[in-house]
């Protein structure tokens, strides 16, 4: 019988084989997020931490979309424990931390994030303190926040050291993403915000719909989004979907995957470079958001 997880680890192995002898690169927190479900911001997420492992990197992917936390299901495996077990004390955390065919850590979402959303500050900053640890675990952290403009999902964002911002060209799904926008900038107005634009019929009609929010955000908030990638409408995207496999993995030559990968180098390309000045971890920022929030 055909093995799905064995295929999956030969491509990823393959990968990581070509990318070997690359300069080490800083930690980094990569925040994918969206104003509205149904604009495939998890399937994205996926691909970018696979990007990212591809490029031979080691890369944690953090679900912690709220009541709908797939990403275990796009990447073809059953993790033992997800974070609710974590969020529940029932595990301690290097035990939920699990390593993926695709060559990733995943740490899976669960009904534990239901949870999380109805803690308090001072509830979650013994939680966050225990997350800190997942720091030295890899050079990259991509967190699939949950969809809208929750308070949980607008703390975990901001602490990233970029938001990725994903819409489609629908008017709905736009105004949902200036909404997103607006939160981020009210709350850190030097955040690092991005917007991809998913699921393009027409290259023109993305670039007419990001221009729109792109300017849009600077001219009413006075914030600086910048465009970084279009995503075709592509078919070999369902249909990873269906085989449980990164579409950059299982289908390396197809549109969306090109784009995927253009659009993950201009996320990380310059600043890898020229990394920016730490600011300290992600989950030590993330507790001094809420720490601060429930001091007001």
């Amino acid at each position: 019988m055909f093995d799905q997880a064995s295929r999956l680890r030969e491509l990823a192995a393959a990968y990581r084989n070509q990318a070997m002898g690359r300069a080490p690169r800083r930690f980094e927190a990569i925040a994918v997020t969206s104003g509205k479900g149904g604009v495939g911001k998890s399937n994205l997420a996926v691909n970018v931490a696979q990007v990212l492992v591809q490029a031979g990197r080691e890369v944690l992917l953090m679900d912690v979309d709220m009541g709908l936390a797939n990403a275990h299901i796009l990447l073809g495996t059953v993790p033992p424990y997800h974070l609710g077990h974590f969020l529940r004390g029932e595990v301690d955390l290097p035990q939920v931390i699990h390593r993926t065919p695709t060559g990733m850590k995943l740490i899976a979402g669960g009904s534990g994030l239901v949870e999380l959303g109805n803690l308090n500050a001072a509830q979650l900053r013994p939680i966050l303190r225990s997350l800190e640890r997942l720091e030295g675990e890899a050079e990259y952290l991509v967190i699939d926040t949950g969809a809208g403009v929750g308070d949980a999902v607008v703390e975990f964002a901001m602490a990233a050291d970029q938001v990725l911002v994903v819409t489609t060209p629908e008017p709905t799904a736009m105004a949902d993403a200036y909404t997103m926008i607006k939160a981020l900038a009210a709350r850190n107005p030097g955040a690092k915000i991005r917007l991809a634009v998913n699921q393009a019929e027409r290259q023109e009609d993305a670039e007419r719909a990001a221009e729109r929010i792109v300017t849009t955000a600077r001219n009413f908030l006075g914030a600086e989004v910048r465009h970084v990638g279009t995503i075709p409408r592509d078919p070999h995207v369902w249909q990873s979907v269906r085989q449980r496999v990164p579409y950059v993995l299982g289908y390396p030559g197809a549109p969306a995957s090109r784009a995927v990968r253009a659009m993950v180098d201009r996320l990380v390309g310059g600043e890898v470079v020229h990394p920016p000045a730490p600011r300290g971890g992600f989950f030590s920022r993330l507790a001094g958001i809420f720490s601060r929030s429930s001091s007001l």
